[in-house]
C-alpha cells in the first residue's frame, strides 16, 4: 500500500467503526460523504462541506471519533478538517475543536472563616486557585464586523485591551436590545486583554450567576470568601447587569465596585437598558455605572449586515453569491444574532439537501425564520410613517425644497428604504421619493450615516422612525 493510499485506507477502517455505532439514517448524513485527504504521520485531514458541518459532528460524536481515530492510528492520533465550501471557493483547515480558550494564571484565594471551612470557589486542601475567565474565542475582535451601529464602542473596548483600567472609560457600560452585539464586544475585550496581559486576572460573569453565587455565600456563611474572590479579579465583565436585582447582591457588588475602581481594575457591563433606565437598583450603584463611558448599540445598517454576512459565511466555510448576501441583508434587518441564525440555516438546509445556496432557497429559509412581518412594509408605508413623524405632507417631502426639515425627511426616508426594503433597488428608490436617481439615494443614505454618528438627536429621530416602521402598531 503506497502512502497516498494509506488515508483512504485508514479512513474506511474509521467508517465502520462509526457505522457500527450510530444510526444508518444518522452515518449516512454526516459521514458517509466526508472524503479523506491526507495522513501525515499521526495527524489525518479530511474533507468536510462547511464550518457548519464540522461543527455539528464534533458536538454531536466528539467523544466517538476521538476514540475511533486513536484506534485506527494511535494513541497520539490528531484530526483535522478541511472545509470545502458548497460553492467553489479556496477551502480552510482547521483543528479538530475550537481555537484556544483564554486562561488566567493560578492565584492565592485567602480564606477568613475561622473554622477553615473552604470557599465555594475553593477545593478543599487547594492554596491556588485556577480562575476560569470562561471567554468564548468566537467572540474576538477579529470576528466583530464594525459599523455604525457599534463603532464607539468597540474603539472604546480595543483602547481598554491596550491599557485596562487606565482609561476614562471605566466603567465601561454598553447597551441596547438583544442580538446587536453587547456580548460579542464585552468578550472581545477580555479576550484582547489576556492576549496582551497574561498575568492580569478576567472574568466573565452574568448578572443572574452573580446573584446566584452571593446567595450561595451568605447560605453557606462563606460572604466574606465570596467577596475576597472577586476582589482579587482585574477585568470584571458583568453581562446582562439588570438582572443583578436584590438589596443583599447590589449591596455586595457595590463592595466590589469600589475595591475593584479603586485600585484601577477594569469594569466592563452589559446591559438591554441605559443605566438611567434600570428599575430596583440602588442610587449609588446607578451612579458609579455612569463614571464612566455608557455606549448604546444600535440595529445595523444594510451596509454592516452586508459585512457581517461576508465574514460569517467565511468563517462557516461557504462561497455565498452577492444575490444572496444581497437578500439575506435586506430581508434580516432586526439584528446581528437573527442574521446569524438565519446563515446556519440556510448552510444547514444546503448541506442536508446537497444544494447548492441561491437566492429561491434563501427565500424559501427566511420564509420560515422572519415570517410575514416584513413584508408590509413598502416604500409608501415608509414615506408615510416619515411624513408624520416630521409633521410634513408627502407632497412637501417630495417636492424640490431645499428647507432643511424637508431634505432631512426625504434623506431619512431614502435610509429607511435601502435599510428595509428587499430586492428594491436604489433607482426605484429614488424614482418613488422626488424622481432622484441613484446617485442621490447613495448620497443621502451616506449622509444620514454621518448624522447619526455625529448628531444624537438625528440618531434618536431615525431610531424612532425605525421602531415605527418595524415595531407592529395600530395605524
Amino acid at each position: 500500500m503506497t502512502d497516498q493510499e494509506r488515508h483512504i485506507a485508514v479512513w474506511n477502517n474509521c467508517l465502520k467503526i462509526i457505522e457500527s455505532n450510530i444510526d444508518p439514517q444518522q452515518f449516512n448524513t454526516w459521514f458517509k460523504n466526508i472524503r479523506p485527504v491526507s495522513l501525515e504521520g499521526s495527524r489525518l485531514t479530511v474533507e468536510v462541506p462547511s464550518d457548519f458541518f464540522r461543527e455539528y459532528i464534533e458536538g454531536a460524536y466528539k467523544d466517538l471519533i476521538r476514540l475511533t481515530i486513536r484506534r485506527a492510528i494511535g494513541a497520539d492520533a490528531l484530526l483535522f478538517y478541511l472545509v470545502r465550501p458548497i460553492q467553489n471557493h479556496e477551502g480552510m483547515v482547521l483543528p479538530a475543536g475550537q481555537s484556544a480558550t483564554p486562561t488566567n494564571n493560578p492565584v492565592s484565594i485567602p480564606t477568613y472563616q475561622p473554622s477553615g471551612t473552604p470557599s465555594p470557589f475553593v477545593f478543599p486542601g487547594t492554596q491556588r486557585l485556577r480562575i476560569n475567565p470562561r471567554l468564548n474565542p468566537v467572540y474576538s475582535f477579529g470576528n466583530l464586523v464594525e459599523g455604525e451601529c457599534n463603532k464607539l464602542g468597540v474603539s472604546a473596548g480595543e483602547s481598554i485591551s491596550m491599557a485596562p483600567g487606565k482609561t476614562p472609560f471605566n466603567p465601561l457600560f454598553l447597551f441596547g436590545g438583544p442580538g446587536l452585539g453587547k456580548t460579542h464586544i464585552a468578550q472581545a475585550i477580555g479576550i484582547d486583554i489576556k492576549e496582551r496581559f497574561q498575568n492580569l486576572q478576567v472574568l466573565y460573569v452574568s448578572g443572574n450567576e452573580f446573584k446566584t453565587q452571593y446567595m450561595d455565600a451568605v447560605k453557606g456563611n462563606r460572604i466574606v470568601d465570596f467577596i475576597a474572590f472577586y476582589q482579587r479579579i482585574d477585568v470584571l465583565i458583568v453581562d446582562d447587569i439588570q438582572d443583578l436585582v436584590g438589596q443583599g447582591s447590589q449591596n455586595t457588588f457595590f463592595n466590589v465596585f469600589n475595591h475593584l475602581h479603586q485600585n484601577g481594575k477594569q469594569l466592563i457591563f452589559t446591559s438591554d437598558r441605559a443605566p438611567a433606565d434600570l428599575q430596583n437598583f440602588e442610587k449609588r450603584l446607578l451612579s458609579r455605572f455612569k463614571w464612566g463611558l455608557s455606549v448604546e448599540l444600535t440595529r445595523p445598517d444594510y451596509e454592516t449586515r452586508l459585512e457581517m454576512l461576508r465574514s460569517r459565511s467565511l468563517r462557516e466555510g461557504v462561497s455565498l453569491s452577492e444575490d444572496v448576501l444581497s437578500f439575506l441583508a435586506s430581508r434580516i434587518n432586526t439584528n446581528f444574532r437573527e442574521l446569524e441564525g438565519t446563515l446556519t440555516s440556510l448552510v444547514a438546509h444546503a448541506t442536508l439537501g446537497h444544494r447548492e445556496i441561491d437566492v429561491e432557497l434563501a427565500q424559501s429559509v427566511t420564509g420560515k425564520i422572519v415570517g410575514e412581518q416584513e413584508n408590509d412594509i413598502s416604500i409608501e408605508l415608509i414615506s408615510k410613517i416619515v411624513c408624520e413623524y416630521f409633521n410634513i405632507t408627502r407632497e412637501m417631502m417630495l417636492s424640490k425644497s431645499r428647507k432643511r426639515q424637508i431634505v432631512q425627511a426625504r434623506q431619512i426616508a431614502m435610509y429607511e428604504c435601502r435599510n428595509l426594503l428587499q430586492n428594491c433597488s436604489l433607482s426605484t428608490i429614488g424614482a418613488e421619493l422626488g424622481g432622484k436617481d441613484h446617485a442621490t439615494v447613495l448620497h443621502a443614505c451616506s449622509t444620514v450615516q454621518d448624522l447619526m454618528s455625529t448628531d444624537k438627536l438625528f440618531r434618536q429621530w431615525v431610531d424612532d422612525i425605525e421602531n415605527m416602521i418595524v415595531v407592529p402598531v395600530e395605524r
